[in-house]
């Protein structure tokens, strides 16, 4: 039912996109209105060769839904799941005097009310109604001040469907035919996934380097607090000790000019250095100042997230929603760091409520976007209203509690003062037994006022990074103070691979490289990790070897479409259209048909008899004589046509020459166990992509007659194969135990005429009566339960759910910050997962049970929230013969009323 305010009728329709956005703003409209959802996008490019309308399947365009043949006209089709909403809101605008079209109002936004327009062909007056926050206010002047609809920003965002989708259909099916089917390409998704490949590549690349120093604990000898404080040494005879940062990621040093200590010259030092005097060398102080962070745009939010929430870029964005069209937070998809006057009084006016007017500037603080070609200019996603509400006084729980609460302090600390303090440094001399001039080196920092350092502090993705709010006092000291050395300790360091990005840290590099855009980070990271080339191991992203052979096609055949210059032009093509400086067909021309001697995407895809699929899916494993491949069924090793599979979970970094020789001296699977003595076949234990199994070997059929045919594949003898128990390993696995396994499914008899078998199944053992089915407390039952105990199990009712006592969890972490219990992981039906008692999560690729951490578990606790619940299931009653025929009668009628 459409949300109602006032009169039955209505004589405005309000089309929104979101049904809980629908119901909040009814409720800010007066009489007269009737407030509907799209619920999304009602068209699009067609997905499947149904969707294709019957006179436009013949065309040799229509598999793109472009036609590029005739201005790249676009086939757009209502989706087949909209079609009923469609009518819906059809009858709705039929009682209607006005249309309202307010869905968001960015490009997309945009584009959905264009969309809308067209399908529903209006008779009556036709209004665009745009608003950042939804409150009382912001919709009543948004419903007095509409404007039109922009067209310029409707063909950008068309540009945009068009563009990826030539790129997406044209590029996968090469994907398909070169490294594995069902795989795809997108014109910013493949670029992301180049990224992370190209940060394994510099670590698969890196060679550490180890390096020593000293470092002395000071005293001052005076009766003060502090007294101590620890320093390094910095400089050997006049010449500076090597840091990690003079080492290049080959190992070597970038320049002579440094002094090398390893750890024989270190600790010598330290002994020539016993019982030396010290004294201040110079101490250097100065004012430090640190201004606010601006407020939350898209990225920050997302980045911001993921460090102090531990959210996923699209668990941010799923309850920024929430809160957005619960009228909790301003529009959240935006590149403005701008707040408007009633924003910042409300923020001013919370910091002096909350902190006193000493920690609020005497002019408000006004921000400027650094990002280039920011899109449509909105403010920046803070709490909504003319005054904001505090976490406490909105009601919110758990994850919206949290990202509000984030949002909040970030807006309000934006208008505070700097901290203020400062920053001193200390040089520290002394002289060797042996006549070594030596210098040693400390900082501190003090902060005097802590400023908006009192309401909020920015998180860091780098763990070891020191944070804004953090201090080291240092004693009072003075050029010529005499010290003793209360401690000299040689320490060990060693260089470290550029560390893998995080979501957070992929986020601020393809904006910092200006790929994309911020309202398409989260799905993007989404699809490389839903796609497999990507996966986690705790917050960090790490490439599969399917995304190393697929970026290497890419980069060796369609090298610019995977360039970082020419993805972040094609935004500033789509911002030049936005803005009328530039038109959507020769620029779509351009990119399909090239330009200027620039090869474009139609050519690319055309010829592609010189790409070796089996190159491109080959890499070598430095220092050996094996090779990486990238089979359809997964990545294997190669030696001289002996093979093995490599664990999908196996980060490529960590397949170096020692784990390549170890994966091969492991048992292979293909063992031989003996003959089967009824039939003769031979038994052997193989290890699957499903688990270890065993099999027999069938002779092969002998040539057929002459005149006679070769029998068919699916008429042709099965062999038997059996799943290894779990007590069983294919190591120990025996013959006699393969006989067993190869025996079931085990007939015991019947039961009311009907046949009852023990079987194994993914869900552990059980007996099966014809469609009805009862669990067996132990897999050894499987060889041992009678057909009397079968007749006492079906004899009674069947239980639902689980009926052993619970297991003990396998690890126990720390608490959940949202729901504050603790965070246990367990085993599933379906594999480990983790849970706190409210909401379970199972691990994902890269997650280990014994590894994982409570950040980890938490964050995909968020992820399983923000998805919300699963969908119910169809009634019981309601058979699955049943379903499909009422579902093929639905759609005969739809095609019949179309």
């Amino acid at each position: 039912m459409p949300a109602k305010n006032g009169n039955a009728g209505g004589t405005r329709l309000v089309i929104v996109e979101s049904p809980s956005k629908a119901k909040t703003i009814a409720g800010y409209l007066g009489r007269g209105y009737v407030v509907e959802s799209s619920i999304g996008h009602i068209r699009d490019l067609p997905e499947k060769a149904d969707d294709i309308p019957e006179k436009y399947k013949g065309e040799s365009w229509a598999r793109l839904g472009v036609n590029v043949d005739h201005e790249f006209e676009p086939l757009y089709v209502v989706n087949p799941d909209k079609k009923a909403q469609v009518s819906k809101l059809k009858q709705l605008l039929k009682d209607a005097d006005e249309l309202y079209l307010a869905t968001d109002e960015d490009r997309e936004g945009e584009a959905i009310a264009w969309h809308l327009r067209e399908v529903l062909n209006p008779k009556v007056p036709v209004h665009r109604m745009v608003f950042h926050e939804i409150t009382p206010r912001a919709i009543q002047d948004a419903v007095a001040n509409p404007r039109a609809l922009n067209l310029r920003l409707v063909d950008a965002q068309e540009t945009r469907r068009i563009l990826d989708r030539l790129y997406g259909y044209e590029v996968s099916p090469v994907l398909w035919k070169k490294v594995k089917p069902r795989l795809s390409a997108g014109r910013v998704q493949s670029v992301a996934t180049r990224l992370v490949v190209e940060r394994e590549r510099e670590r698969l690349a890196f060679t550490s380097a180890s390096y020593w120093d000293l470092q002395a604990l000071f005293d001052t000898g005076r009766d003060e607090v502090p007294h101590e404080f620890t320093a390094t040494l910095t400089g050997v005879g006049g010449r500076r000790v090597a840091q990690g940062r003079d080492f290049a990621s080959n190992g070597t040093l970038k320049s002579t000019d440094v002094i090398h200590l390893d750890e024989q010259a270190a600790r010598a030092l330290a002994e020539r250095l016993s019982g030396t005097a010290y004294k201040v060398n110079s101490v250097e102080r100065k004012p430090y100042t640190r201004k606010p962070y601006a407020p939350f745009r898209t990225t920050t939010l997302q980045q911001e997230a993921s460090r102090k929430l531990g959210f996923s870029a699209k668990s941010t964005m799923q309850v920024a929603q929430r809160l957005y069209e619960n009228g909790f937070i301003t529009y959240m998809r935006t590149d403005s760091i701008t707040l408007s006057e009633t924003a910042i009084a409300a923020a001013r006016s919370q910091a002096i409520k909350l902190y006193g007017s000493a920690y609020v500037p005497d002019k408000p603080r006004v921000y400027a976007s650094k990002v280039k070609n920011a899109q449509e200019a909105h403010e920046a996603i803070r709490p909504s209203g003319e005054e904001f509400r505090t976490p406490g006084e909105t009601g919110l729980t758990g994850d919206m509690f949290r990202l509000y609460e984030l949002i909040w302090q970030r807006t309000v600390a934006s208008q505070m003062k700097d901290a203020v303090g400062e920053s001193v440094s200390v040089k520290v001399g002394g002289t060797s037994s042996s006549g070594e001039q030596v210098e040693f080196g400390a900082t501190g920092r003090t902060i005097t006022f802590h400023g908006f350092l009192k309401a909020y502090v920015e998180g860091a993705d780098d763990p070891a990074t020191a944070l804004d709010d953090s201090e080291k006092r240092l004693p009072n000291l003075n050029e010529g103070d005499r010290l003793t050395a209360a401690e000299l300790k040689a320490l060990a360091h060693a260089t470290k691979p550029p560390a893998r990005y995080t979501e957070a840290s992929l986020i601020k590099e393809l904006e910092d490289r200006e790929i994309g855009r911020p309202s398409t980070y989260a799905s993007i990271i989404g699809t490389i990790l839903d796609r497999g080339y990507v996966f986690k191991k705790g917050t960090a992203l790490v490439p599969s070897f399917l995304a190393f052979a697929v970026v290497n096609l890419l980069e060796r055949h369609f090298g610019h479409l995977v360039d970082y210059d020419f993805t972040a032009e094609m935004e500033k093509v789509l911002d030049d259209i936005a803005n009328d400086r530039a038109e959507r067909v020769p620029e779509l021309r351009r990119f399909y048909y090239g330009e200027d001697g620039d090869e474009g995407l139609k050519v690319l895809v055309t010829d592609l008899g010189e790409i070796d699929a089996k190159e491109i899916s080959s890499f070598a494993i430095r220092g050996t004589d094996i090779m990486l491949r990238v089979g359809r069924y997964g990545p294997y090793l190669d030696r001289d046509g002996a093979r093995v599979n490599v664990p999908d979970d196996l980060a490529p970094d960590e397949l170096t020459a020692s784990m390549a020789e170890e994966l091969f001296s492991r048992p292979t699977g293909d063992r031989e166990l003996g003959k089967d003595p009824v039939t003769g076949h031979v038994i052997v234990a193989k290890d699957g992509r499903f688990g270890p199994y065993v099999t027999e070997i069938l002779p092969e059929e002998p040539p057929p007659a002459e005149g006679k045919k070769r029998t068919k594949k699916a008429d042709a003898p099965k062999a038997r194969t059996g799943s290894l128990l779990k007590t069983m390993s294919l190591d120990t696995v025996t013959l006699d135990d393969a006989l067993r396994l190869l025996s079931l499914p085990r007939s015991l008899g019947e039961i009311d005429g009907q046949e009852v078998t023990a079987q194994n199944g993914k869900f552990g053992p059980y007996l099966k009566k014809g469609t009805d089915s009862r669990s067996l407390a132990s897999e050894e039952e499987l060889f041992t339960v009678t057909l009397e105990r079968a007749k006492e199990l079906f004899a009674q009712p069947k239980a639902r759910g689980r009926r052993a006592a619970a297991a003990p969890p396998l690890r126990e972490l720390g608490a959940d910050p949202v729901s504050g219990k603790p965070i246990v992981v367990k085993e599933g039906r379906f594999g480990p997962y983790v849970t706190d008692g409210e909401t379970n999560a199972s691990l994902r690729k890269g997650d280990e049970v014994e590894q994982i951490t409570t950040e980890r578990a938490a964050e995909l606790l968020a992820d399983r929230r923000a998805r919300g619940p699963a969908p119910k299931k169809s009634p019981a009653t309601r058979t699955k013969t049943t379903a499909t025929k009422a579902a093929t009668a639905a759609k005969t009628t739809k095609a019949t009323k179309a």
